[in-house]
């Protein structure tokens, strides 16, 4: 073999060597980047959901502006979640929601406090005189209202049940007027009958609440 033959093939050979270094490099980075793939989590499955876009207060009509869509992972989307296209507009709130609360089902009225109630239910407003206990009850929750009468000459245990299980239908805000002023304002889902004996008491008597238990 003469020299200059000698010379081509080795450098052929050197060519093909370097070409083989150059494709094992490649095919080990796409391994590298594959494997990296493959241990990276996956992006969560995510719905649409709405969301209070500010602070709302309670009993206020809601507005398109009240409102945001939001994606929320789906295992962390609660049960009766609102959805866009989902009837919001006019509908009222049962208790004050915080901007970017996950609204669901249950924290809305239809357009007036009536709508929803049982048969032959009303929406009765109450006073208590504790705002603080008031406060701790939510819309929902079964309570006793209790009537004390407020004259010096009382008798003593003359506390009576003046409405019994009744369901917290929805809570004023208190920083609107009619809210937690003098006392707490609540609305409950009574008998007609039930409204009329609370009404009366109001006029003689201190009201507070019991929460029942579910």
């Amino acid at each position: 073999m003469t020299d200059s033959r000698r010379r081509r093939w080795r450098e052929l050979r050197r060519a093909v060597s370097w070409h083989r270094r150059l494709l094992a490099a490649g095919l080990a980075a796409i391994a590298v980047a594959a494997g990296i793939h493959a241990v990276e989590p996956a992006e969560p499955v995510t719905v649409p959901v709405l969301v209070a876009a500010r602070d709302l207060a309670a009993g206020v009509p809601l507005v398109a502006a009240d409102l945001e869509v939001r994606a929320l992972p789906e295992a962390l989307v609660p049960l009766g979640v609102l959805r866009p296209g989902d009837e919001t507009v006019g509908r009222l709130l049962t208790g004050a929601v915080r901007a970017g609360e996950t609204l669901t089902d249950v924290r809305l009225l239809g357009s007036s406090l009536v709508d929803g109630l049982s048969a032959g239910a009303v929406a009765t407003p109450v006073r208590v005189a504790d705002a603080g206990v008031a406060g701790l009850v939510r819309p929902g929750d079964r309570v006793d209202v209790l009537a004390t009468p407020a004259t010096l000459d009382a008798e003593v245990g003359a506390t009576h049940v003046a409405a019994s299980g009744v369901i917290v239908v929805a809570i004023p805000d208190p920083s609107t007027p009619g809210g937690f002023g003098d006392g707490a304002l609540l609305v409950l889902a009574t008998s007609p009958q039930t409204a009329a004996d609370l009404a009366a008491a109001t006029v003689t008597s201190r009201l507070s609440i019991t929460v029942r238990g579910t």
